[in-house]
C-alpha cells in the first residue's frame, strides 16, 4: 500500500519543465503530460500530468509478451508504466522484420514506479512506499525539482533521410499500383529522418513541448534510450469497462491569419479524400474493438471531427465499446494493436507490404506509451510527432507517415510528412 503526500504547485508550467531535468538522475521515467502551456487537457483524460519515477519492478518478456504482462499486472495491484513497440506486431501475426533498428528499444516493457506523481489542477499527489522512502526524502525530492536549473544546449544537428524525395515519390506510385491491384485499400507508409549526433534529451523535450503542446505528450526514459513525444493522438483508454479509441486520419496546416485558418479547417472538414481515409480506419477500429466487446456496444461517438493543434488541424473520430466480462483488459490491447491509424486496411496485408517498402524499423514510432492503474484502467497514446534517441550510440531518429490511398497525390503526401515534422525540425 502506497502512502500519499499532497503539495500545492503554483507555477505549474515551471514545475513540469524542471521535473524533466530532474529525470537526469534516474534510469527509468515516464512523464505523461495532458495539459501544457495553459492548454485544456483532452476531455477524456483523468490527470493533467501522471509520472512514474524510478523502477521498483520491471517486466520485459522475450516471448509470450501479452501473457507475461497479463500475469505480472494481475499479480500486483499497482501502477504500471510502459510501452508497446510497433514490431510487437510480429508476435501477433505471421510477419518478419529484417530492416535495421537505429535506437533498439525492447519490443515491450512495463515497470512499477518507485514514486508516482499525479497532478490535478494545482494539487500534486505523490505516492510512495514507506519501506523505500521517508516523508522527509519525498519533501526533499519535491524541493530539488523546484530548484532544478534549466540548461542551455545547442540542439542543432545534421539531419539525414533514409529515403530521398525521389525514392519516396517512386514508392508511393508503387503503393498506389498495389491498391489498384487489390492488395490493400489503404496503408501508412513511414519514412525516417536521422542523425548521428549527441543531444540533450531534457532540453530538446522541453523545447518540443513549448513549440507543440499536445494532449498525449510524454517524456520516456529507459536507461540510455529516450522517447520525446508530442503526440496529438490517443490509441486506447479504459475507464471501468468503457473503452474508447480515437484514430487520426486527415491533416491540414494552420493558416497565417484567422480567416485563412478557418478556410483551411473547413476544407479539411468537407474533404472527400480525408473523410474516406478516416472512415476506413473507423471501420477497422470498430472491428478490432468488437473482438472483446459486449455484444452491441461498439459505437461511433464522433465521426471525422476537426481538432486544432498549434502546428496542424486534425480529423479525429472516437469509437467506444464496453469490455466483455469474458476477457481480461489486456486482451483489449492485444486485439487492437497496432492501432489501425498507423497500419492501414486490411491491417495484416498493409503491415506486410510496408515491411517491403520501408527502409528501417519503426521502433517506438507507431507504437504506444501509457499507464495501467491499480484498478485496471489504462490510457495509451499513439507515438507520432516524436524523437527517439539512444545516448550510448549517439543516434537520433524521428519519423513521419501518412495514409496512402489510390487518390493520394505523391507530392502532397510528401509535403504532409514535412508538415507533421514542422515542430521537430524547428528545434533540430
Amino acid at each position: 500500500m502506497r502512502k500519499m503526500l499532497k503539495f500545492r504547485i503554483d507555477q505549474i508550467k515551471d514545475f513540469k519543465t524542471k521535473l524533466i531535468y530532474y529525470c537526469s538522475g534516474v534510469d527509468y521515467a515516464a512523464i505523461l503530460d495532458s495539459c501544457r502551456n495553459g492548454e485544456s487537457k483532452d476531455k477524456y483524460s483523468k490527470y493533467d500530468l501522471l509520472a512514474g519515477i524510478g523502477a521498483k519492478h520491471i517486466v520485459k518478456p522475450e516471448a509470450n509478451h501479452f501473457d507475461k504482462i497479463k500475469e505480472s499486472i494481475s499479480g500486483t495491484k499497482d501502477w504500471w508504466f510502459g510501452h508497446l513497440a510497433y514490431d510487437l506486431k510480429n508476435q501477433l501475426e505471421e510477419i518478419e522484420s529484417s530492416n535495421p533498428d537505429r535506437i533498439a528499444f525492447p519490443e515491450i516493457l512495463f515497470f512499477v514506479p518507485e514514486i508516482l506523481l499525479r497532478l490535478e489542477s494545482n494539487e500534486l499527489y505523490v505516492e510512495f512506499y514507506e519501506s523505500d522512502f521517508t516523508e522527509d526524502q519525498i519533501f526533499k525530492m519535491i524541493s530539488e525539482i523546484k530548484e532544478q536549473k534549466s540548461k542551455k544546449y545547442d540542439s542543432r544537428i545534421d539531419v539525414k533521410q533514409t529515403v530521398s524525395k525521389d525514392e519516396y515519390l517512386e514508392i508511393i506510385a508503387k503503393i498506389k499500383q498495389d491498391i489498384k491491384d487489390g492488395k490493400i485499400y489503404e496503408t501508412n507508409f513511414c519514412q525516417e529522418f536521422y542523425a548521428e549526433n549527441s543531444i540533450d534529451p531534457y532540453t530538446v523535450y522541453n523545447k518540443l513541448i513549448e513549440v507543440s503542446p499536445s494532449p498525449f505528450s510524454c517524456f520516456y526514459k529507459l536507461e540510455d534510450r529516450y522517447l520525446l513525444c508530442a503526440s496529438p493522438e490517443r490509441y486506447i483508454q479504459k475507464t471501468n469497462d468503457f473503452i474508447i479509441s480515437q484514430p487520426i486520419k486527415g491533416t491540414a496546416k494552420r493558416g497565417v491569419n484567422p480567416q485563412e485558418d478557418n478556410d483551411i479547417k473547413e476544407k479539411l472538414r468537407v474533404s472527400e479524400k480525408e473523410r474516406a481515409e478516416n472512415i476506413m480506419i473507423v471501420d477497422l477500429v470498430r472491428n478490432d474493438l468488437s473482438k472483446t466487446a459486449k455484444k452491441g456496444t461498439v459505437k461511433v461517438e464522433e465521426l471525422c471531427q476537426i481538432y486544432s493543434f498549434p502546428q496542424v488541424h486534425q480529423m479525429i473520430s472516437t469509437i467506444s465499446s464496453q469490455l466483455s466480462d469474458k476477457y481480461h483488459f489486456v486482451d483489449c490491447i492485444k486485439e487492437t494493436f497496432p492501432m489501425g491509424s498507423m497500419t492501414g486496411a486490411p491491417k495484416l496485408s498493409s503491415m506486410k507490404l510496408m515491411e517491403e517498402y520501408e527502409k528501417t524499423k519503426r521502433g517506438l514510432y507507431s507504437g504506444s506509451v501509457g499507464y495501467i492503474s491499480p484498478n485496471s484502467d489504462f490510457d495509451f497514446n499513439v507515438i507520432i510527432r516524436s524523437i527517439q534517441y539512444n545516448s550510448s550510440k549517439q543516434q537520433v531518429s524521428f519519423m513521419a507517415g501518412g495514409a496512402i490511398t489510390y487518390k493520394s497525390d505523391p507530392e502532397s503526401e510528401y509535403d504532409e510528412c514535412l508538415l507533421k515534422l514542422k515542430a521537430i525540425n524547428s528545434i533540430l
